[in-house]
């Protein structure tokens, strides 16, 4: 292992933000060989999905950050949410000679194709949170605990609701995330595994009549692009639709906080008061603009899944590649892209309310507290 490599993995170490799962390790069986070679002699190519999002800005620079200082050389390139464009980018890089890609998909069945030629040119392919579908020629995926996600927040709104004891009903409007990002049915699923049975039991009722049957049909209520302002104008013709003669919805299940921001807008346009009516709303990513709206109760909890864990842990799986030692996986069971079982890596998720803003996320170092005018 080089120095170089060697101060980065022992700065992950030390920081402690690899958790709660233990890892095995996994020999790899598909993609291209080990280099086995200098950091500086290697080129890793970082895909991800678009700059619009907060979270996957402080993802890109994070990994570019941790490999540089590795002494790899890299190149990084967003996409824009454009699937033609992140192809292009990808085989871009194949062409540059990249050893290894890092690929967060902006839709996870549009890339067999270039991932042929990856395959063809040895190259190694780690999934970045989000799985790569329809294709042997991925070799790992890193992500967090994407259906304990969903879980997190369905069992926020259990215990907020005081479900298990409560006679109700009250009303939920459901949304998921889009359609074609993999994650999202983990993200509805873990959820809709705890509303459900109320939903059928009429403790919860969907007046707009959104409540899909099952988890296979999340899709029916996915957001295309996690678009904040499609989920706005969603949120709002379910207000004015379903919700005359002053009823009001009691609960909103977002899977992130992009729709989270689109939904809280909805709501505060329709008249909805902080603390008076406003409904328990969900999201993930920790996003600034959403921790200041937990702080101003227009969002009642994200669930944090601390990018720069994941970004640490797929650095590290990049120097086990180079080195040609074996890749730390801790799942080899749940990830089925319909090819293969991805050797994966999984982080845990946390919840944060406004009550541990700063305890969890300052503290951590994730925001300083002027960031959040704490």
């Amino acid at each position: 292992m080089s120095f170089a490599w060697r101060k980065v993995a022992v700065g992950v170490a030390t920081a402690g933000l690899i958790v709660g799962l233990s890892a095995c390790s996994q020999e790899r069986e598909s993609g291209g060989e080990e280099t086995g070679g200098s950091a500086e002699d290697t080129l890793i190519g970082i895909a991800m999905p678009t700059k619009s999002l907060e979270r996957w800005n402080r993802d890109g620079s994070h990994l570019e950050e941790l490999l540089q200082d590795a002494g790899y050389e890299t190149t990084l390139q967003y996409a824009d949410n454009k699937v033609d464009q992140q192809i292009t980018q990808i085989q871009n890089m194949i062409n540059q000679g990249a050893d290894v890609l890092v690929i967060a998909s902006i839709d996870g069945t549009a890339l067999a194709p270039v991932l042929e030629d990856a395959a063809a040119a040895d190259i190694t392919v780690i999934a970045y949170d989000r799985l790569i579908n329809d294709t042997p020629n991925v070799d790992y995926y890193a992500t967090f605990d994407n259906e304990k996600v969903g879980t997190l927040q369905g069992q926020f709104i259990e215990e907020a609701l005081d479900l298990k004891n409560a006679a109700g009903p009250f009303n939920l409007e459901p949304f998921a995330g889009s359609p074609d990002d993999n994650n999202a049915k983990f993200f509805f699923s873990g959820a809709w595994d705890v509303l459900l049975p109320y939903v059928e039991e009429g403790k919860l009722v969907v007046p707009s009549g959104k409540a899909p049957a099952s988890n296979d049909d999340w899709a029916s209520i996915g957001i295309q692009g996690w678009g904040s302002d499609t989920a706005q104008a969603e949120m709002e013709n379910r207000l004015n639709s379903f919700y005359g003669g002053g009823q009001k919805v009691n609960v909103v299940l977002s899977p992130n906080d992009s729709l989270a921001l689109g939904i809280a807008q909805a709501l505060e346009g329709a008249g909805y008061v902080p603390g008076t009516d406003w409904p328990v709303l969900t999201g993930q990513d920790a996003d600034q603009a959403n921790v200041l709206n937990m702080l101003a109760d227009k969002q009642s909890m994200t669930v944090w899944k601390d990018t720069r864990a994941l970004g640490d842990q797929v650095a590290k799986m990049v120097g086990q590649i180079v080195e040609g030692e074996t890749v730390d996986v801790n799942d080899e069971e749940t990830y089925d892209n319909g090819v293969k079982v991805v050797p994966t890596y999984l982080l845990d998720p946390q919840v944060v309310t406004p009550d541990t803003v700063e305890s969890v996320l300052v503290d951590s170092g994730f925001y300083k507290a002027e960031d959040l005018g704490l």
